[in-house]
């Protein structure tokens, strides 16, 4: 009989009890036990089967389910007689910090501080044993009450160590889930430096300086720099998406897709299965696809972007959109199916994100959205070797073509009149819509830290995404490519070449060449002809006067387009 497919259950135990389709991953626990380490950071993309994991472990491992061996019959860890007689022997200490998506830093403490008492009345009973002394209780009593101070949060777990230590006889084994979600959100919402104090103090207290802790696993998307959290941590052994262990544990391989999609009867949609959900690469280990996308598909038997609609994209979105002309013209040559090289850092150093191309790309290859099909080898450690990067799937790339999509929203009739005025040339509708458009979303695309409207290079290149996306069926829109003596701004190149032909050309008034916008917009038009960017249109074929150009001045969100006359 056929397994029924659970959607969003992430505890093991409930797994196995309902008889769900699980795919056997503990082989991990066997490979995380043997190779010795202190404590183990494992990074993987959301929805990867990073929380089941940290949940079959401390179900396989703590002695609370001691009594629960069926949990594990049947599976591979169970061959081995070594680790049928470990399972449920160990006191385990397991908490998630998934939910801490607060936007201020008091309102995140005090959902930790939450955490913390929950674990503390969770294990209630060892604080009336003899294992504690009356300063111990007194301790305990202040977590369980109100009056937790910063000090004692950051001491929690050390101390929680330390009791149940006594109480079992044993090391403490402690799993932290998602670790980082707080600080993507400290990073979101300007509270990064006290959120970064606040870790660092208690990840040392719990993880370094901790004579009662045994093992330890830390998971989350992302690794985030030793020098905002870890830097008193020497003991940890960091496993990123470019690691090759336990590259197979997380993730489904291709081989596992397929024999699920037979036992199904999908075997008609493999392909098409892969080009949607394949992509993720671990390691030398490619062709991993994404859990969450193929339990959906199996459960509904319908493509859609599942993995990438889980989870808000917002982070990833801001950066993208208000980053400079540089990232946006990347991202339209990942849009295009082409690829990306630069060097990439596993370490994410959040405050560092903003207009930082490389610390860009480095967060969408840890968050699953970019992946990595080559790396330079360089002999000599004179510089960082270039990565080869490209969009990880096609249920990312229609992601973010939703999201390109959705930048202009509020502006959606005027945006689309827009480019109904623009291939039909009616240059009087082309101004009306775009001073809507410039209007509505200008600042959308603004960081907020220079004088706005001196940088409409991150309007302009969103909008030619925005075209990228809309106008793909009929046009190869590209930006800042060379053409002629020069480098226009934006060219729109039907695919059928009977059709129109259009160079867009922007411009932002400069008091100390231009008194007017006028005069802005007839400087934009006389560099089209001066640079003769149609030259590579016209040795493609297509004929002059099917070229229309355009020249946009503006001054803040005002905006005046012109053309010339097709000669």
């Amino acid at each position: 009989m056929v397994s029924k497919v659970g959607i969003g259950i992430q505890d093991f135990a409930e797994i196995r009890e309902r008889n769900c389709f699980y795919i056997d991953k503990t082989s991990f626990i066997k490979e995380w036990w043997e190779s010795n380490d202190s404590v183990t950071l494992i990074t993987r993309p959301r929805r990867f089967g990073k929380t089941l994991n940290i949940s079959m472990v401390e179900e396989f491992f703590s002695v609370d389910y001691g009594e629960r061996k069926d949990l594990f019959e049947g599976l591979s860890i169970w061959e081995d007689e070594k680790y049928r007689d470990l399972q449920g022997t160990y006191p385990v200490i397991s908490l998630s910090f998934a939910r801490i998506k607060e936007t201020d830093y008091q309102t995140t403490k005090e959902k930790i501080f939450q955490i913390l008492t929950n674990l503390y009345i969770k294990y209630s009973f060892v604080r009336d044993s003899d294992a504690l002394t009356d300063a111990d209780r007194l301790f305990y009593d202040r977590i369980l009450s109100q009056e937790m101070r910063d000090s004692d949060a950051t001491s929690a777990l050390h101390q929680l160590s330390d009791y149940l230590k006594r109480y079992y006889g044993k090391k403490v084994i402690i799993l932290l889930d998602e670790y980082d979600t707080p600080m993507q959100e400290a990073y979101v919402h300007g509270f990064w430096e006290e959120m970064v104090a606040f870790t660092r103090s208690l990840f040392n207290s719990t993880f370094k300086t901790n004579p009662h802790m045994g093992r330890a696993i830390m998971a989350g998307i992302t690794r985030v720099s030793k020098e905002s959290v870890f830097s008193d941590l020497n003991n940890l052994k960091v496993v990123t998406t470019t690691s090759n262990e336990y590259a197979t544990s997380f993730g489904f391989t291709e081989d596992e897709v397929f024999t699920v999609l037979d036992e199904r009867g999908f075997e008609q949609e493999k392909e098409k299965v892969k080009n949607w959900y394949d992509g993720f690469v671990f390691g030398k280990y490619k062709d991993i696809y994404n859990p969450w996308s193929i339990l959906n598909f199996l459960d509904t038997g319908k493509y859609a972007t599942y993995w990438a609609n889980t989870s808000s994209n917002s982070l990833v979105g801001k950066l993208i959109r208000e980053g400079g002309g540089e990232i946006k013209q990347s991202m339209e040559q990942l849009l295009k199916g082409e690829h990306l090289f630069c060097p990439i850092d596993e370490q994410i150093v959040y405050n560092q994100l903003d207009n930082n191309e490389e610390a860009i790309w480095s967060l969408l290859v840890a968050s699953g959205y970019l992946k990595i099909l080559s790396y330079e080898q360089i002999e000599k450690v004179q510089r960082r070797p270039n990565y080869e990067l490209a969009l990880t799937n096609g249920e990312v790339r229609l992601m973010f073509e939703e999201m390109v999509s959705g930048w202009f929203a509020p502006a959606k009739p005027s945006y689309n009149g827009f480019l109904k005025s623009l291939l039909a040339n009616d240059l009087k509708s082309m101004n009306k819509y775009m001073r809507n458009i410039t209007l509505q979303t200008f600042s959308y695309f603004d960081t907020g830290k220079g004088v706005l409207g001196h940088e409409p290079e991150r309007f302009y290149h969103g909008f030619v995404l925005g075209m990228l996306v809309d106008l793909r069926q009929d046009y190869v829109v590209t930006s800042n490519r060379e053409s002629g003596y020069g480098r226009y701004d934006v060219m729109l190149e039907p695919i059928d070449i009977s059709k129109n032909a259009y160079i867009l050309e922007f411009k932002v008034l400069d008091s100390d060449d231009e008194k007017t916008m006028e005069e802005t917009l007839q400087a934009a038009l006389d560099q089209i002809e001066e640079k003769q960017y149609e030259a590579n249109l016209i040795a493609k074929g297509i004929p002059k006067e099917q070229i229309y150009k355009y020249g946009f001045a503006f001054e803040g969100k005002n905006v005046m387009i012109g053309n010339t006359m097709n000669k």
